[in-house]
């Protein structure tokens, strides 16, 4: 039996940004190159692979005031980076682990994971807790929440630019086997006396609870913490799948909401 595989009519590894944004304009059937890892999992023929690897979007560079984070770098590299850890904890390391495996992680690049703006990434759920933004080829820069909205216009992710303020994070989330896609997943943190709270896999893209995050100060009572645990399950949409329903995502919530309050409150 022939297995068949996603196919390129060709192969260009491109000499810089403007030579991939023409290619990937002049065809509907050209696609950006990342790890590869979801492409060699369909059956699909494209015209032209456009292969970013020679611009230098492989680094994580400090810039004094942000870490800009280029597309091409590994979502083990993020995982592994000490400056990341160094500011906000174990974050990456708890929303990436079950991401298949770390060769796995080892291809997986942060552009091909953020790009397709899934509800069930990992990847995006925890970025959102923090201060980032999207600079894309032709949009330019713009928040992560924006990103998030934007219609779906082609275009190239060149980096993520996080703020350089150090949070306190707890990343949960509960999946029906170890490297399976979350059924929900929630980030948490504080920095200095604020608190963000992000939940994604809902099972729509990760958005933040404002309001329930605004209920909450430096170090809550549990009168607090049960006000912003009802006021986020008001606040978000939850939706049913084939991975859970909507009232058993809204117990999940509130339960990793306080679990992830009270660890971080030490």
């Amino acid at each position: 039996q022939i297995i068949r595989l996603f196919r390129l009519n060709q192969y260009i590894a491109v000499q810089s940004l403007e030579q991939a944004y023409d290619l990937l304009m002049k065809n509907k059937n050209n696609t950006i190159l990342g790890g590869m890892l979801w492409m060699k999992m369909g059956k699909k023929r494209y015209h032209t692979g456009i292969d970013l690897m020679g611009l230098g979007l492989n680094r994580i560079v400090d810039t004094g005031k942000t870490i800009e984070i280029g597309s091409m770098v590994t979502l083990r590299e993020m995982e592994t980076n000490p400056d990341l850890v160094s500011l906000y904890g174990s974050l990456f390391q708890c929303a990436f682990k079950h991401i298949v495996g770390v060769q796995f992680r080892n291809c997986a690049t942060l552009g091909g994971s953020i790009y397709p703006r899934f509800g069930f990434s990992d990847v995006l759920t925890s970025l959102l807790l923090l201060d980032t933004k999207v600079v894309l080829f032709k949009a330019g820069a713009v928040t992560l929440e924006q990103f998030l909205v934007m219609a779906g216009k082609r275009d190239i992710v060149v980096k993520v630019i996080i703020d350089k303020q150090k949070w306190d994070t707890r990343y949960l989330c509960q999946r029906k086997s170890a490297t399976d896609f979350p059924v929900l997943s929630l980030a948490v943190g504080r920095s200095e006396k604020k608190w963000r709270i992000c939940a994604g896999a809902r099972p729509a893209r990760a958005k933040r609870a404002e309001k329930a995050a605004t209920l909450l100060y430096d170090t809550p009572d549990s009168q607090m913490v049960d006000q912003a645990c009802e006021s986020i399950i008001q606040e978000l949409s939850f939706g049913t799948d084939s991975r859970g329903d909507a009232s058993f995502r809204k117990i999940l919530t509130q339960v990793f909401l306080k679990r992830g309050i009270q660890q971080i409150c030490g």
